[in-house]
């Protein structure tokens, strides 16, 4: 896991992709889960994390959804950001 969730106002001068990868760690979800639920491929979905492409603005408003995060910080990294979660604090 990264120091980003540290920052202050991380995801600010982060890339779209950049922010999805950090809010997907923050959720605690893999690629394949996450690709699995907005209904994309794996690739697909790690094209967009790498910045290779970019998703559709209906997969946005998904993909906000699944991540808990608005479209406003996806889409600028301003609004309601990340939670950080974590799944072994919540298996206990």
């Amino acid at each position: 896991m990264s120091n980003r969730k540290f920052e202050p106002f991380y995801g600010v001068d982060d890339t779209l992709g950049g922010r999805i990868s950090l809010a997907r760690d923050a959720r605690d979800i893999t690629i394949d889960e996450a690709a699995k639920v907005l209904g994309v491929q794996p690739d697909t979905w790690s094209a967009w994390e790498n910045d290779r492409d970019e998703p559709r603005a209906s997969r946005i408003d998904m993909m906000a959804g699944l991540l808990q995060v608005s479209v406003t910080w996806l889409l600028s990294g301003r609004g309601s950001g990340p939670q950080w979660h974590s799944r072994s604090a919540e298996n206990r």
